[in-house]
Order: structure tokens, then sequence, then C-alpha cells
């Protein structure tokens, strides 16, 4: 079966796009080939990867990618996380087609460790909800 490739992007491809990256993954993997990248390049939020490993999903690996690394390739979806990447980002040659739902920024929480990795978890969550809503049922 040939899997549909997706392309996640955000600002600095260190946490929303990551955690998309990672679940859709997770969850689809049999159907969608999963990828993200940034308008910046800059490094993984490390909240980000222990809220990730968490509930199993591993970023351990993961690096913050610039999307020109990906200009010339062929996707079925683009999909832009945050505002600021749709506004930096508003052409990809090569996109079937484009989606687009803006998610709170983990690298702007403040606070202790432990509210940073809830208000972490909530994104991921959010996230999670969105990608069962918009992938959950494409073939």
């Amino acid at each position: 079966m040939i899997k549909m490739k997706v392309l996640f992007l955000c600002t600095h491809n260190s946490a929303r796009s990551q955690i998309a990256e990672g679940l859709l993954r997770a969850m689809y993997g049999d159907r969608f080939e999963s990828l993200s990248a940034g308008t910046e390049v800059t490094k993984v939020n490390p909240y980000v990867t222990k809220s990730m490993a968490e509930i199993g999903i591993d970023l351990s690996s993961h690096r913050s990618k610039h999307l020109n690394e990906f200009i010339n390739e062929h996707f079925d979806y683009v999909v832009t996380v945050c505002d600021n990447a749709k506004e930096a980002c508003p052409y990809f040659p090569n996109a079937k087609k484009r989606l687009h739902h803006s998610f709170s920024d983990p690298s702007k929480f403040t606070g202790t460790e432990e509210e940073i990795l809830l208000g972490v978890a909530k994104v991921r969550e959010e996230i999670k909800l969105w990608i069962e809503e918009n992938f959950g049922d494409k073939p």
C-alpha cells in the first residue's frame, strides 16, 4: 500500500510540528508517512521529548529541520500548526492539500517543570484529537 505523505510545519520545528509528526506516525503510520520542519531551525524542545516519551513515543533522535529540506518533495498534505508558519509559508509548491490549525506554543510556557509538562501534555492531547478528526478516516 502506498502511504500518503504529510509534512507538519511550525516556526522552529521544536514542539508542535514534532508532536504532530510523532503522533501521526504512532497512530496511523500504516497509512501515512509523517515528517516535520520549520521556517527556522533550532532544537527539539526537551519538554516535548519528555512529554512524548510519557505516552511511548520516542523523539530523542529527532532534530529540527528547515522546510527547504523538503521544498522539492511531493506531499499529500502540508499542515501548518501555528499562525506564524502559515504566514511565512503561504505556498508549498508540491502539496496536494493544505491544512491549518494553530496550537499553543510550548516554548512560551513558564513555571515549574511540572507546570510546563502539564501545558505540553495539554497541547499534545489537542494535537492528537485534531489528528484523529482529520486523518483517522482517511484510507
